[in-house]
């Protein structure tokens, strides 16, 4: 029988499945390395990863939240990192989390005991101010997520290490602009890192380059009439539309979509027929290249034949790899990426299902609501509450998902479709049929409006008394930090919080409805 859970980890997902632990009644010790929670959000002057000071969360806060502790009406829609940092100070302190985290604690080693096909216990190791301790669990949690050892591909960069006099480094060491003032800043990499450091850097620097060797595709955090992208995004109606829609189609329509905010192909940056190489950026200060050939002394030169002169900086926003120094070499080895993992959790070859990985995932959508349901879900395996398939039937459905992605790879899963299909193994997936029996009003703004983590409190186990409520004033909250000032008397506003969500919702509808129609004809 489990009772006592290891967590690893104190950032958003060990925040999370200590949480969920205690909701099912067993006893969470999460151990973090470092002096506080909060994770990769909490800014470090070390080596450990954290995020830069001029971060903007990607993912909105109504689809970012916990799913039983709304963020803070006041909070804006997209967050600075301290008040992301804030958010869960509040959530680890409303759910008394902090007494049962132990810090400046490294876990040295997690070894499945001897008798581990009987008991699924393990021997986990610890060290704290140089003194370690022996300890054994009946499960185990890793919680330390995608970011945790910089990807550095010199080897891909001749000259950079033989030749190139300039200062070089990755991504992980870059926190502010100051250093850079009046630099030639060259950064490799193409993703959302990438992209902010170099929007970063070209307010200071005289000159930034940004290196790639793919094209990209450029949304911006706001949709339609100002509201953020992912609540008018991803809806179960707009999920149900792209299941019902041939995939063509679906690609005209998002490609329609993204080049109504600005044709790519002009800037040079993707092509609605093929991938073609990022050329140009619209920007005096920041200038898109194509993938680095190699590098002299003082210069960069590319694969399309230009070479770039006077470079101070390179930086390497190369992504990161994904390790598990701790766990024994028999566990750790078959963790390549999390495609090796029954549903991206569970270890399918364990003959007892006492270790769950949470938040080693990306999502079209917020990881922090995918790694919460992850750990709702493995906390009710662990409690017995929860029933997994035989090893045997886990293991062959990873071999038939893997699509030979590389041991660095970590798939990327659409949002709804991940989440509402954890959620049922959980068993705490909405009923749409019911709600729209029983509570009509309710069941029209899960459907229309917004998929937030909300939904998943609505029933079963972990229910949360105040699931709906949330639902129906998630737009009020989007719209509260807007209300800075009284408009003219007489103005019409078709979004007052007076009207509340249930128009909303029905807006969405419409709205979403005649995007498509539109892209369509």
């Amino acid at each position: 029988m489990v009772r006592r859970v290891a967590v690893i980890g104190a950032g958003i997902s060990g925040l999370a499945a200590t949480k969920c632990c205690l909701e099912e009644g067993l006893e969470p010790i999460c151990f973090e390395s470092s002096e506080d929670i909060g994770g990769l959000w909490r800014i470090a002057v070390s080596e450990r990863v954290s995020v830069y000071h001029s971060i903007i969360s990607n993912t909105s806060k109504e689809m970012s939240c916990f799913s039983d502790f709304p963020f803070p009406e006041d909070f804006p829609s997209f967050l600075t990192h301290s008040l992301f940092l804030e958010y869960l100070r509040m959530y680890a302190q409303h759910f008394q989390l902090l007494k049962h985290i132990r810090f400046k604690t490294t876990v040295i080693s997690v070894r499945k005991r001897p008798d581990f096909a009987i008991s699924g216990q393990w021997d986990v190791v610890t060290e704290t101010e140089g003194i370690q301790e022996s300890h054994v669990f009946d499960a185990v949690m890793v919680c330390t997520g995608n970011f945790q050892t910089p990807h550095l591909p010199l080897a891909s960069f001749p000259g950079i290490e033989t030749c190139f006099r300039g200062q070089y480094f990755h991504s992980l060491e870059y926190k502010d602009v100051a250093a850079f003032r009046g630099k030639r800043v060259l950064v490799v990499g193409l993703g959302n890192t990438a992209c902010d450091i170099a929007v970063d850097m070209s307010h200071v620097a005289a000159k930034v380059f940004l290196s790639a060797r793919s094209s990209t595709w450029i949304f911006s955090r706001l949709a339609n009439h100002g509201f953020p992208w992912d609540m008018v995004t991803n809806t179960r109606f707009k999920h149900l539309l792209e299941w019902l829609l041939p995939s063509a189609v679906m690609r005209k329509i998002k490609i329609w979509k993204l080049n109504s905010w600005f044709n790519h192909e002009i800037y040079s940056l993707a092509s609605a027929r093929r991938h073609t190489p990022l050329a140009s950026l619209p920007s005096t200060t920041l200038v898109g290249k194509s993938n680095v050939k190699e590098f002299t002394e003082t210069s960069a030169i590319f694969e399309d034949g230009t070479t770039e002169e006077n470079i101070d900086v390179v930086i390497f926003a190369t992504g990161y790899n994904f390790s598990f120094p701790f766990l024994e070499e028999s566990v750790r080895n078959s963790l390549k990426s999390n495609s090796t993992l029954y549903k991206c959790v569970f270890p399918p070859q364990l003959e007892r299902p006492t270790l769950a990985v949470i938040g080693l995932i990306k999502l079209t959508g917020s990881v922090m609501v995918g790694a919460e349901i992850q750990a709702r879900w493995a906390a009710g395996v662990f409690a017995g509450a929860c029933k997994l398939p035989p090893s045997s039937k886990m293991m062959a459905e990873v071999s038939k998902n893997q699509l030979n992605p590389s041991a660095k790879q970590v798939l990327r899963f659409n949002f709804i479709s991940y989440t509402s299909e954890i959620a049922s193994y959980a068993g705490v997936k909405p009923n749409m049929l019911w709600l729209l029996l029983t509570d009509p009003r309710l069941a029209l703004a899960v459907f229309f409006g917004p998929c937030t983590s909300y939904q998943y409190r609505l029933t079963g186990r972990g229910q949360w008394s105040g699931a709906r409520a949330a639902i129906l004033t998630q737009w009020q909250r989007v719209l509260k930090p807007l209300r800075t000032r009284v408009l003219e008397d007489g103005v019409s506003n078709p979004f007052s919080m007076e009207k509340g969500c249930f128009s909303l919702s029905l807006f969405g509808y419409w709205s979403q409805l005649s995007e498509l129609l539109e892209a369509l004809f």
